[in-house]
């Protein structure tokens, strides 16, 4: 529970997007990986990055500050963190959903005047934005689920299921896991035309094209087909309304076989709405993003899912420091 507030937790609440801008910058102007080599001055950094040095040395002492770069004889160079994480040649590499968040700082900036107007601030970003901020969000959501998928398929028994639908999967990073885990299963990963380039290379990449195929498509538009054993929606309710949401968990019903299961990953609120907290602030920016879309209660989701025909649904904490949480339903009627 969060100590009682004082002026000076709110004035540092206030200001915190200060570090998170330094941040942003470094990655967006690619820091890390120009001093992946060598360590660099200035000066010299300023003349790769064709950048005004004043304001680059200004950055870079930011980010000692920040203890992400350390400063030794005026050059500057990684930390082993910054190495691991922020420089693109890692394997663990975090820059994509750091440039996503990037992204969304002038939305929620607008944040009072959709507040008085209605209606969402951002375009959506899967099916208008450029392609510089698609690779982000797509690449983005590969970096959060590389980090939590081996959680989640260690708390997911399918031993004894042979097809999953990875519905508007991306880059297919669930599949792959759950794939990687089950070596008789096979899985279809759904997702509009303009993720097959990301999803292709990501599936190659694990050797699994023989396992995972790429179903192009919009969720409402096209047909599910099956019967498939299981169905994985992982973060994708949140962007619909409560009609589209039942709409979808009423597809995936109906493309289920007998005793197929349906198991949905979300930023899941409790019924009082406002925990676990980073639940309710996602909501925010659904709202800044999407018509219709939010953070969904546990209570919320059980009735659509019962209302399509599912029963024994079970909500499954991942993990006590993941914000987002499972709720897995059975299909019992053919």
């Amino acid at each position: 529970m969060q100590q009682p507030w004082n002026p000076n937790q709110l004035l540092k609440l206030s200001g915190s997007y200060w570090q998170t801008a330094i941040l942003h910058a470094s990655v967006v102007l690619d820091i890390y990986t120009h001093l992946e080599a060598q360590s660099m001055s200035t000066q010299q950094l300023s003349q790769r990055l064709k950048c005004d040095e004043r304001g680059l040395n200004m950055l870079l002492n930011g980010l000692c500050a920040l203890e992400l770069l350390n400063k030794c004889d005026d050059k500057y160079q990684n930390v082993d963190f910054s190495l691991k994480y922020l420089v693109k040649s890692s394997p663990d590499y975090l820059g994509h959903i750091i440039k996503h968040h990037h992204h969304l700082t002038l939305p929620w900036a607008q944040l009072p005047s959709a507040i008085l107007e209605g209606g969402p601030i951002r375009q959506q970003t899967s099916k208008t934005s450029s392609e510089q901020e698609r690779e982000s969000f797509l690449m983005g959501m590969f970096n959060l689920a590389s980090l939590l998928a081996p959680t989640i398929v260690d708390k997911i028994d399918l031993s004894a299921k042979s097809n999953l639908l990875d519905l508007a999967g991306g880059p297919g990073t669930y599949a792959i896991e759950f794939c990687k885990k089950n070596p008789n299963l096979i899985a279809s990963v759904l997702d509009l035309p303009t993720t097959k380039p990301f999803a292709i290379q990501t599936i190659e990449k694990f050797n699994l094209q023989d396992k995972i195929n790429f179903i192009s498509g919009d969720i409402f538009e096209v047909n599910f087909e099956g019967p498939y054993d299981v169905a994985w929606l992982s973060h994708i309710l949140h962007s619909e309304g409560p009609s589209q949401c039942s709409e979808i968990i009423k597809k995936v019903y109906d493309c289920l076989s007998p005793q197929g299961e349906i198991i949905i990953h979300e930023f899941i609120l409790d019924d009082d709405e406002i925990h676990p907290p980073f639940a309710a602030f996602f909501s925010l920016n659904m709202y800044l993003g999407t018509p219709k879309g939010r953070s969904y209660s546990f209570s919320s989701l059980k009735q659509m899912l019962t209302s399509a025909g599912f029963t024994n649904v079970e909500l499954i904490t991942i993990a006590p420091e993941v914000p987002s949480r499972i709720i897995k339903a059975t299909k019992t009627t053919s």
